[in-house]
């Protein structure tokens, strides 16, 4: 029956919901209508915040003022889970695709068809619980959460509302050097599984609306943290840990940008010493860690204003909208409360219920994560900025781990990737897996340089070619005949010809100008083509340049 309804959809087009008109463009289908609210968003952006954006000359005021509130944060976060098909149902979601073109009749609500579970999905949350430090539900379920919007075909959504997967966990987090540095330990209060809504494409024009339900149905988790947050370099921070771990886990790409993690902020001030929470304001359309940042600031910067001009029953409890462009908030719909939801139990899904054996094999098949990584690299005697640069991404951690597992030296090994081969990756827009090199071929070049078969300037040479095009260090240099020159009657010929041809440098030298000693080093790099040794070529120089007596 479902799939006849289907294909009826398929062939005539008709509408899920009252529209104006329905619109192609390049093949693909959208469902169309006009959006009030978007004229009222609209309409509230151009009136609103005037009043309360801080002129020049009253921003010393303000941060006067702000000194004598406290700032409360709490972030919910959505994670996009990287399973290969959606939560309920067999589509495939992949960003990007034209639209309504991964649609089927349970992820577009369509009467009589009946969801079913991904178990990938309880996998991947129970991962996330336990990385999270929380503790899990081993008998969870799902629920109704009524609402009603464009892009949400049911009128509800399948979440999950009074028992969740998992609770009561924490995340530690490294703030980096330039933020004054430091370790800070955030509360999570709850992880939950559930289903994304689809997307509504808004015109220019803000005269209708196009809702493509690709999104309908794909696999979220909700992170909940604890208002343990005060500023918004902490809330950035603790962001940024979080999409790190989920990438760590495998569970999702946890890109911002592509809607992977989204990061809706609380944001609430009180006055210092005053126990109870002021009015909180939740901040949405936060695509980047820095705008999530300037956002929180805004924000505080506003509602203290606010508070200074007595005029803090204006703070009300909403949903406002970070507009990048103009760096200000705005606002978007009043907040609803539990009560408008009208949780109760998903009765198309049975209950969630977890075995201790299926828990434990999971537990034991988590990698290593990024706050045990940045605490075995610190006891290595790497500085924070290397532990912190080092760890952010994975794949660049396992081939740091790769490299001094073959012998290499842990400081050198550091340094080499995040100097020459980051900047390479950054010229060639490259991940460290699509270089050419290898872990090996990194150890190997770093005991070539440290055992003086060649020079660090060729060095940096292999390596581009290695980075490049591949191959190895032992056959390069043999193929380029790059072996360094430690001989030392051949360097002090070398040394002679150099001061030879150049009479007047060494008088200046002489008289002198010590500086020049750099000048004679070049040169007589440059006739040996880079394979002198440094060290010894620099103590035969010194003796050469002393004056005759």
């Amino acid at each position: 029956m479902a799939s006849t309804v289907f294909r009826s959809f398929q062939v005539n087009s008709f509408l899920l919901y009252p529209v104006s008109l329905l619109g192609r463009k390049n093949g693909a289908m959208y469902c169309t209508m006009k959006s009030a609210q978007s004229q009222t968003a609209t309409q509230e952006k151009q009136s609103s915040q005037a009043k309360v954006s801080p002129s020049s000359t009253q921003s010393k005021k303000l941060n006067k003022i702000a000194e004598n509130f406290e700032t409360v944060i709490g972030i919910e976060t959505h994670v996009q889970l990287s399973t290969l098909t959606k939560a309920f149902c067999g589509c495939p979601y992949n960003y990007g695709s034209p639209p309504n073109t991964s649609v089927c009749p349970i992820c577009m609500g369509l009467p009589g068809a009946l969801p079913v579970l991904n178990s990938k999905v309880i996998e991947f949350a129970v991962k996330l619980g336990l990385a999270l430090n929380c503790k899990l539900s081993f008998n969870s379920k799902f629920d109704r959460k009524q609402y009603f919007y464009p892009d949400l075909p049911k009128g509800y959504q399948i979440s999950q509302f009074d028992v969740p997967i998992a609770a009561g966990g924490f995340i530690d987090v490294d703030l980096p050097l330039e933020y004054g540095g430091g370790h800070r330990k955030f509360g999570i209060t709850r992880v939950h599984m559930e289903e994304d809504a689809g997307k509504l494409l808004h015109a220019e024009n803000g005269s209708y609306s196009q809702v493509d339900l690709n999104r309908a149905g794909v696999p979220l988790l909700e992170i909940v943290s604890e208002p343990d947050m005060r500023n918004g370099i902490e809330a950035a921070e603790y962001a940024a840990e979080l999409q790190r771990l989920v990438r760590y886990l495998g569970v999702s790409n946890g890109n911002m940008q592509e809607g992977s993690l989204r990061c809706d902020v609380n944001v609430s001030v009180r006055p210092i010493g005053q126990s109870w929470f002021g009015t909180k304001v939740e901040i949405k359309n936060l695509n980047s860690f820095s705008s999530m940042s300037r956002a929180i600031d805004f924000e505080i910067s506003r509602q203290v204003q606010l508070h200074s001009q007595g005029q803090q029953d204006q703070i009300v409890q909403e949903t406002r909208l970070w507009e990048e462009g103009a760096q200000r908030t705005v606002t978007m719909r009043k907040k609803e409360g539990l009560s408008d939801y009208r949780y109760f139990p998903e009765p198309d899904l049975p209950a969630v219920i977890l075995s201790k054996d299926y828990v434990d094999d999971i537990c034991n098949s988590l990698p290593e994560l990024p706050e045990i990584k940045r605490r075995r690299y610190e006891n290595m005697g790497l500085s924070m900025q290397d532990v912190l640069f080092l760890a952010n991404d994975k794949n660049i951690a396992d081939f740091f781990d790769a490299t001094i597992a073959k012998g290499a030296d842990v400081k050198l090994a550091a340094n080499w990737i995040m100097g020459d081969i980051a900047a390479f990756m950054k010229n060639e827009k490259m991940t460290v897996n699509e270089t050419k090199l290898t872990p090996e071929e990194l150890s190997e070049l770093i005991a070539s340089i440290k055992g003086g078969v060649i020079s660090g300037k060729i060095g940096k040479e292999i390596l581009f070619e290695l980075l490049a095009k591949g191959g190895t260090v032992k056959g390069l240099i043999k193929e380029k005949d790059l072996i360094q020159v430690t001989d030392p009657a051949e360097i002090e010929k070398m040394v002679d010809q150099v001061l030879a041809e150049n009479p007047k440098q060494l008088e200046q030298y002489r008289g002198g100008r010590t500086k020049l000693q750099g000048f004679f080093a070049g040169q007589v790099m440059k006739l040996s083509k880079g394979k002198a040794n440094p060290g010894l070529l620099n103590k035969i120089l010194l003796e050469k340049l002393k004056p005759t007596s």
